[in-house]
């Protein structure tokens, strides 16, 4: 009997479930380019081609290997994966499917009620299973990381001395929050030519989804798990080192400082997590990174990555529709690259535009900042980091919005809402230099919009945070301000909102 095997997009992985629960001298691994996958948001043109090549190429690799492999490419007009399965069905004569459980409920429930059965197997690639995660939540009043986190340290080995953490200390952030450097001797990420393989992926994007917010050019990307593996060692040895001190820093002249640039690999399967972080346990070890650079970032792999999955699946198919602050403004046009006086804000959309990438502290502290502080839509805010990263995808896109950025899931995620003055952006970044406003005004003209609206948006949400033992003593600064200069902010901020929402530029 013929099985189906089905491959999906961010399933780009030798050891995957389905694939090992198939044979290769029977069945038929299906992958397709499908106008479902490509449009349920308006992606990247840059993840789109890197996923179509990605998966092109991963199909060879599939059928050099022996399997038979039944590709629809996107020209071919298939709409979605479950009429992708259909039709390879019909044309094999097989009436059952094997595949790895995808990482968002959409495509769960598509499968799952698919016209021809399908088999939805665990997707073991991650370290703790859904089980896992629920044994470890099960009971606790609050999720924090943390914890899990040193679990998952206990369950792998990395960094560890027996029972106990290598050096000492579980977590070493505290050595990794320093300001942008003068000067950044890493070269950046591996820059790969594209072959005729991504060429021709290059020109059907070019084609087909010209009006999509995003640059085409200069793709740079890998596409198969070799050019990958080349990335990773170069950034092992030659970024690694000094990845952790700046790791929350940002320079208007240097969009990828010490960062990695593995997450869209990782999440795509072209790279194996556990390998990813023996990679960096190994340079630390040989005493070629610094514990703090190691630790830094193999927490951000085995705890964040694996905890923000683990949250996504507990709370269920409706997390993304969480609006704990009932915030209901839309989306400003900035996002989609509309005019802007705040530099910060102008040059973290740019770098989006143009790279499908941004580091952390760009998505938490300035563009996720900027929304929160506006009383955006998380709904909007989460569907516009889904669309224009290249590593997006809802299981790890959601939790890091709905929860850690937009704080619409009540704390689930964060003990207290990631919100800052314009201080933070002038500490930890060069931005505020070139800017038309001044981070020093708190208040008038020239004033910067975050100083505004961040005492704006405490003083509208005073009921829910007054007592939050981690932000409520900020109202106490509020409280000893004078009460004229009180409603000055009050009134500025106001100004701003009035702004966004007429579509005027702040």
């Amino acid at each position: 009997m013929v099985n189906l095997i089905l491959v999906l997009g961010d399933q780009l992985s030798d050891n995957l479930s389905a694939l090992r629960a198939g044979d290769r001298d029977s069945d038929v691994v299906v992958m397709a380019e499908v106008a479902d996958e490509a449009s349920y948001v308006k992606h990247h043109p840059k993840k789109i081609a890197f996923l179509f090549a990605a998966m092109r190429k991963f199909a060879e690799r599939l059928s050099n290997d022996g399997w038979t492999v039944d590709y629809a490419r996107f020209e071919e007009g298939e709409t979605s994966i479950c009429g992708a399965l259909l039709a390879a069905a019909e044309r094999h004569g097989a009436d059952r499917v094997i595949a790895t459980e995808p990482g968002e409920w959409r495509l769960i429930e598509a499968l799952t009620h698919c016209p021809v059965q399908v088999e939805q197997r665990p997707d073991d690639r991650f370290i703790a299973s859904h089980k896992d995660f629920e044994s470890w939540a099960k009971g606790r009043k609050a999720l924090r990381m943390e914890y899990f986190y040193r679990d998952m340290r206990r369950k792998t080995g990395l960094m560890m001395e027996g029972e106990d953490p290598a050096g000492g200390q579980w977590n070493y952030d505290h050595d990794n929050r320093k300001p942008a450097p003068g000067t950044v001797d890493y070269s950046g990420p591996m820059r790969f030519t594209p072959d005729d393989t991504v060429q021709e992926v290059l020109d059907l994007v070019r084609e087909r989804f010209a009006d999509n917010f995003g640059d085409l050019d200069d793709f740079w990307f890998a596409t198969d798990r070799g050019q990958a593996r080349q990335h990773l060692a170069h950034w092992v040895k030659n970024g690694l080192p000094q990845f952790g001190d700046y790791q929350d820093a940002m320079l208007d002249d240097n969009r990828f400082l010490y960062h990695g640039i593995v997450g869209l690999y990782i999440n795509a399967g072209l790279l194996d997590p556990m390998e990813v972080c023996q990679a960096v346990e190994a340079a630390w070890q040989a005493g070629d990174a610094p514990i703090n650079a190691a630790e830094g970032f193999i927490r951000q792999i085995i705890g964040w990555r694996e905890y923000v999955r683990g949250i996504y699946f507990v709370e269920g198919p409706d997390y993304t529709s969480r609006n704990g602050l009932k915030h209901t403004r839309d989306l400003p046009a900035v996002y989609w690259g509309g005019p802007t006086f705040m530099h910060c804000m102008k040059r973290s959309v740019e770098q989006t535009r143009e790279e499908a990438y941004a580091h952390h502290i760009q998505r938490l502290m300035v563009t996720g900042n900027f929304a929160l502080l506006a009383g955006v839509d998380p709904a909007q805010v989460h569907e516009w980091y889904l669309a224009v990263y290249a590593d997006a995808y809802e299981w790890v896109e959601a939790p890091n919005v709905i929860g850690m950025s937009q704080f619409a899931d009540g704390g689930i995620i964060a003990s207290k809402p990631y919100v800052s003055s314009g201080n933070y952006i002038h500490k930890m970044s060069d931005y505020c230099g070139a800017c038309s406003y001044s981070v020093g005004k708190k208040t008038g003209e020239g004033a910067c919009p975050f100083n505004l609206l961040y005492w704006h948006f405490m003083d509208r949400h005073r009921k829910i945070f007054e007592g939050n033992p981690r932000i409520g003593r900020i109202y106490a600064n509020w409280d000893r301000m004078d009460a004229d200069k009180r409603a000055t902010i009050i009134a500025e901020g106001d100004d701003i909102l009035a702004r966004l929402d007429a579509g005027k530029p702040v």
